[in-house]
């Protein structure tokens, strides 16, 4: 319980996570990134209907793109606009940040996987991880340590009691 309250103070109110990405992936590196969305978009997050676990990042022509998160429209939303839950949305990134991405993409073989989705100041922020690829054997080390951990947990409640 702790560390959602820590998580919260560093930022505002999560929207979305992606769990399945510590998963699936070593974590090197975070950035904050804003989104470029319409109203629609908007409203339907503040409503929590989002989700991260399919999306990835894509640099084209030197612009970040958010590519497959899923974000549902609600049933209120106007009429005269088209929805389309799972269109491309535009990163918004400083140019240093930006330069550091598309080199570590490019030349070292990472990937970018959006980690969570939370409001900071009223606007919707994106955490963005520099992800390095996990094989089978490095997902049942994780697993290992974490079982090995809650045993420690649980031995070290009961001989407190």
């Amino acid at each position: 319980m702790k560390k959602k309250s820590d998580a919260r103070a560093a930022h505002g109110p999560v929207i979305a996570q992606n769990r399945k990405a510590w998963h699936d992936y070593f974590i090197e590196q975070k950035y904050e990134a804003g989104l470029a969305l319409m109203g629609w978009e908007v409203k339907s997050l503040r409503a929590g209907r989002s989700q991260l676990k399919e999306g990835y990042v894509v640099i084209e022509n030197g612009e970040a793109w958010l590519v497959g998160t899923h974000i549902s429209p609600l049933p209120t939303a106007s009429t005269h606009v088209e929805t389309n839950p799972t269109r491309k949305r535009k990163l918004l990134l400083h140019a240093e940040e930006l330069n550091k991405l598309i080199g570590a993409t490019e030349r070292k073989g990472y990937t970018l996987v959006p980690l969570q989705l939370y409001w900071k100041n009223g606007r919707a922020k994106l955490e963005i991880g520099l992800a390095r690829g996990k094989q089978a054997f490095d997902k049942r080390a994780d697993i290992k340590k974490r079982e090995a951990e809650r045993e420690v947990g649980r031995a070290l409640r009961v001989r407190n009691r």
